[in-house]
């Protein structure tokens, strides 16, 4: 019976919201990599600096910004692609992979555009302990931040990056949803049960195809949103800026990336599937 049930278009975002509570300061971690030009710093000294200079707390910096993206981003994404995939199929299961690759698509660039203003935030958030006391931004909370840029910046600032954004949630949601449906399908063919085990293997290659994916697209979108204004003329200028650290420059902090994109995405799908099985509904009903 429990296998028969399919999740609710909202089970997505609470899924994302309860992982990313979990792996924020490894999403913290990632973005100080990223937008350390020189790159000197490990993520082990990194780390030690962090805690040693602000506290054990500094690590959770932002993470009401994280929250909210998730809850805009995730919720979007994840409820478009199930939606979608119910009407196409009424178990989900009989869908050809590409077809699950185009409903990704779809649903990912509609969750990137509409994260846009949260993830923005995050970021800032996220990199504001790295700045002099004098060029800290220090926003409250997400909401503080939403309504000081709106006011400070305008409105088109709060969709600054919203190109990289959109394009890195397309990737991510193809990587994460369509390869997790893909491979689950193929481990229950192969005789697994749908059980923890499933979830954790089918999570884990998601994880890992996600983050290859997305990784240059993140590198630039994470520069762009915490640029000054006017810091970058264009994306190209962006894209020759990154350049500068040689082809690898695109990958920067891909270990720290996949280290909190792939716990992300399991706890994501392991939560996600916990809902499904004690809280979903079955498509005739």
């Amino acid at each position: 019976m429990s296998e028969k049930l399919v999740s609710r278009w909202y089970f997505g975002g609470l899924a994302s919201a309860g992982a990313a509570c979990c792996t924020h300061p490894l999403d913290l971690l990632k973005v100080h990599l990223q937008t350390q030009q020189e790159g000197k710093l490990s993520i082990l000294k990194l780390t030690v600096r962090i805690v040693k200079e602000q506290g054990v707390i500094a690590l959770y910096n932002g993470l009401s910004a994280s929250l909210l993206r998730q809850l805009t981003y995730s919720t979007t994404r994840f409820g478009i692609y199930e939606i979608a995939k119910q009407t196409v199929a009424s178990s989900g299961e009989n869908i050809p992979f590409y077809q699950r690759v185009g409903l990704a698509t779809l649903a990912g660039a509609a969750g990137g555009l509409v994260g846009t203003p949260a993830d923005m935030i995050n970021v800032r958030m996220q990199n504001d302990i790295k700045l002099s006391a004098e060029s800290r931004r220090n926003y409250k909370h997400a909401f503080d931040g939403l309504i000081r840029v709106y006011r400070e910046e305008g409105t088109r600032r709060l969709f600054s990056g919203a190109s990289t954004a959109t394009g890195r949630a397309v990737l991510m949601t193809v990587g994460q949803l369509s390869f997790y449906d893909q491979v689950k399908l193929f481990l229950l063919k192969a005789g697994f049960s749908d059980n923890l085990i499933t979830h954790f293997l089918s999570s884990l290659t998601a994880g890992a195809v996600a983050t290859t994916l997305t990784q240059p697209l993140d590198v630039l979108k994470t520069r762009a949103m915490n640029a000054k204004p006017g810091e970058f003329s264009s994306m190209w200028h962006l894209i020759k800026y990154t350049a500068k650290l040689g082809p690898l420059g695109f990958f920067k902090g891909y270990i720290p990336a996949f280290i909190r994109l792939g716990p992300h995405t399991i706890l994501t799908f392991v939560f996600l599937e916990q809902l499904r099985k004690n809280f979903g509904f079955t498509p005739s009903s």
